[in-house]
């Protein structure tokens, strides 16, 4: 996963420019798409409908007040060079001919690697102006295109282009024009069901799991209480503990810790509790609650007492006292049930006694967690029946000693999280994702650390998951409770190596060979293994097919796509960017000779939206109904791209752009999440070649017994559809199932306090030769044949 959103935008939102065969209907040619291309309305001091963007190296922007007509234009300036611009969001007419025009003058413009001052159209990326250079008054520049299935389009006055340049440059009178609109087309769905693709790999459903925000702890795993090592101190920085009694009762001892830096150790002055508390913890009323205490101190510190409290009432706790105090860290068990529901529950820990204890750690879950994980969380996973798990990054992976994360739980040490904020407890380790993998019957995929790391720790990692017990690793694995060898089979070498926010990143050179080191070392420990190479289509995914081909069985692809205004600009944003993998992939076994005789196919390990707020911590964006459509459209691509993609890791699970939501004692599914799960469940497996008209996404797939023919379809539209159903090469019963994902409102979006807004509803039919589809929908339907 990338720091860098926009980097990501920019392979998420491109589209081909294509010209329609249909007749054209002439438009008047109008100026006024685009409000205030003239620059002279601002507000606060920037032109009203403009924003800045940077994708590379920085610059000044500025609302000049000079322009070639009226007052203001526009200027970017540069002295260390940039790729940076003035953007506007603008609705277009979908299969639609315009004109992009403006005036550009230039002031010592020198390109470095990128082209100069221009427009261009962000979302159609080859759309762009010629570019203006040098020192030059003001220059009219423009560009005809089709807007092709876009309904909105981001305008930008370009200062770089695909590189840096410096100088500066002002942009004035930006015109937008309508030259001519394609009639409307005739709706139409035809299914030539004898003509079928290579089987859709189960695995492009997979799932991704990060050590990112509360996508496992505060997600998938349930602990309730923040940093319960101690690695901040207590009432200091972020720690979400505080002291209880006079001021210096709580000190960090680090002489002999129990886990990590240092311990709290509490003063007791007798006769005055004394401790530590934690608040903000969410409890239901009636419910279990277990956990464990590891502590020492003096002989007369006792009683300690550990309450979980859920009022301010001197009845709205319950405490377990613990009278002995031991000289040595000893564990405790703890017991409670809540006698109210809040989100404000409190852990306390004191003792009035004299002398001094500590407190190694403590843990707190709900009683019911399912061998640590949140039992609500593990229902939903469930059901969403993912065959295959990545984890534990992204990004992570690459600061990750996977060493720590094994052993005692509680005396794995925390560490601050290598590549994003707060702390990694190291409770959730590679036993406990494997653990976590056959709960859910499902396969792990796991990425080693090719960043910081070396080849010996992957070669470890290795034999620790699948070595027998009588290897050496395999019989620390032994030791830590797990006899008989995992057999892990697909593992990915290192992240996105090519970016540079990726820890240990190097040149696709070096690379090359340290991925060669790793993939020989790795499969010399276990030869049964797949390996999943680094990959990003462009130089770095030729480079490393063309060098490291014989040391890889698939290779990695990732991106992320931001929203966009238009409904059906916003959807088709998924399935264009997997459509441009597949183009890309297809290429290179054309191009490239070391592919000769090899079926090395695409691991879309990354793959999703991420724009918004971040309601569920962090990057925890919440999903809408019109992020369901363009995931089902997503899928529909891979489809007809099934020999190319043989997996795809929705990315991520839970929270963190997840398409599963929690809150402190609640799950939901995310529309996307719906669509995930209810295309695993029902989706045929042989896809059939799907042809339909281009306002709607379909895509039909046999049954795995070829007695259902199935079909999807994506409507981003906010009016209901009566669309004409052919089907060749097979005869449809007449009756069938549809499932439907809909609403009218493209917005709306599920939460774990809500979360029935939007459902998955079913429903038998009829069908001849017409399909219904309500508004914004994802409509599935399962079509038996006749016989």
């Amino acid at each position: 996963m990338k720091h860098r959103i926009l980097e990501s935008l920019l392979i998420g939102m491109g589209v081909l420019i294509l010209v329609g065969t249909a007749r054209v209907c002439q438009a008047q040619p109008t100026a006024e798409c685009l409000a205030n291309g003239s620059f002279e309305q601002l507000r606060d001091g920037r032109p009203q409908g403009w924003r800045t963007q940077k994708w590379n190296g920085g610059g000044v922007f500025e609302a000049a007040a000079t322009g070639r007509t009226g007052q203001r234009s526009v200027s970017i300036a540069s002295e260390q060079g940039a790729d940076i611009g003035w953007a506007a969001t603008v609705p277009v007419e979908p299969f639609a001919r315009y004109r992009l025009s403006g005036w550009i003058k230039t002031e010592n413009v020198q390109v470095k690697n990128g082209r100069g001052a221009l427009l261009n159209i962000h979302n159609i990326q080859p759309v762009a102006t010629p570019a203006v250079t040098g020192t030059s008054d003001w220059t009219r520049v423009e560009v005809v295109f089709e807007t092709e299935e876009q309904d909105a389009i981001q305008v930008n006055c370009l200062f770089g282009g695909w590189g840096l340049a410096t100088g500066k440059a002002w942009f004035d009178d930006v015109a937008l024009e309508l030259l001519s609109r394609s009639p409307p087309l005739p709706l139409s769905i035809v299914v030539d069901a004898a003509k079928t693709g290579e089987p859709i790999s189960k695995y492009v459903y997979g799932q991704f799991i990060e050590h990112l925000g509360r996508c496992i702890y505060g997600g998938i795993w349930a602990e309730m209480l923040q940093d319960r090592k101690f690695f901040d101190p207590v009432g200091k920085g972020q720690s979400p503990w505080k002291a209880i009694g006079p001021d210096g009762a709580v000190s960090m001892v680090r002489e002999g810790p129990f886990v990590g830096q240092h311990t709290p150790q509490i003063a007791l002055p007798g006769g005055q509790p004394c401790g530590i508390a934690q608040a903000g913890l969410g409890l239901i009323a009636g419910r279990a609650y277990s956990g464990r205490i590891w502590f020492s101190g003096s002989q007369d510190a006792g009683p300690v007492c550990v309450s979980l409290i859920w009022g301010d009432g001197p009845n709205d706790r319950q405490t377990v006292a613990i009278p002995q105090v031991p000289g040595a860290f000893a564990k405790m068990p703890l017991a409670f049930t809540a006698g109210k529901t809040t989100d404000d529950g409190r852990l306390e820990i004191t003792a009035a006694g004299q002398g001094r204890f500590s407190v190694g750690t403590v843990s707190l879950m709900p009683a019911d967690n399912v061998q640590g994980m949140r039992a609500d969380t593990l229902a939903l996973l469930k059901e969403l029946d993912s065959p295959v798990y990545r984890w534990p990054g992204g990004n992570f992976v690459s600061g990750y000693d996977w060493r720590d994360g094994i052993g005692d739980v509680d005396r794995r040490p925390p560490r601050k999280n290598p590549a994003w904020q707060g702390i990694e407890h190291n409770d959730f380790g590679l036993d406990e994702f494997l653990v976590f993998c056959r709960l859910l019957n499902t396969e792990p995929y796991i990425a080693v650390n090719s960043g910081l790391g070396e080849v010996r720790a992957a070669v470890d990692e290795v034999q620790y998951a699948n070595g027998g017990p009588d290897t050496p690793l395999g019989k620390l694995r032994a030791e830590n409770g797990h006899r008989e060898p995992y057999g892990v089979k697909y593992w990915s070498i290192g992240n996105e190596m090519y970016g540079g926010w990726q820890l240990g990143h190097m040149p696709l050179e070096k690379y090359q060979e340290k991925h060669n080191q790793f993939a020989k070392a790795m499969r010399a420990a276990d030869p049964s293994i797949q390996l999943i190479a680094v990959g990003d289509v462009g130089k770095w995914s030729e480079g490393m097919l063309k060098n490291c081909a014989d040391h890889m069985d698939l290779i990695s692809e990732h991106f992320y796509c931001g929203e966009q205004q238009g409904l059906g600009s916003h959807v088709r944003q998924i399935p264009n960017a997997v459509r441009r993998k597949a183009e890309a992939h297809r290429r290179y076994r054309q191009e490239i000779d070391s592919l000769c005789g090899k079926d090395i196919r695409i691991a879309l390990d990354e793959w999703n939206y991420w724009y918004g707020p971040h309601v569920f911590g962090e990057l925890g964006t919440r999903y809408f109904l019109k992020d369901g459509l363009g995931i089902a459209a997503g899928l529909h691509q891979m489809a007809r791209d099934s020999e190319l993609f043989f997996m795809a890791n929705y990315a991520q699970t839970v929270n963190v752009i997840g398409c599963i939501k929690t809150n402190k004692t609640a799950a939901a599914f995310e529309t996307t999440g719906l669509v995930l799960k209810l295309y695993r469940k029902h989706f045929g497996t042989l896809p059939a070649a799907t042809e339909c008209s281009r306002t709607i996404d379909a895509m039909a797939a046999w049954s795995a017994d070829r007695k259902t023919l199935t079909l999807g379809v994506v409507n981003p539209s906010l009016q209901p559809a009566e669309i004409p159903l052919t089907v060749k090469g097979a005869k449809l019963a007449g009756s069938g199932t549809r499932w439907q994902i809909a609403g009218q409102d493209p917005m709306v979006y599920n939460d774990p306090a809500d979360p029935q807004r939007v459902k998955i509803e079913e429903a038998a039919v009829q069908i001849s030769d017409m399909v219904s589809v309500a508004p914004c929908s994802v409509t599935l339907f399962a079509l038996p044949v006749a016989e």
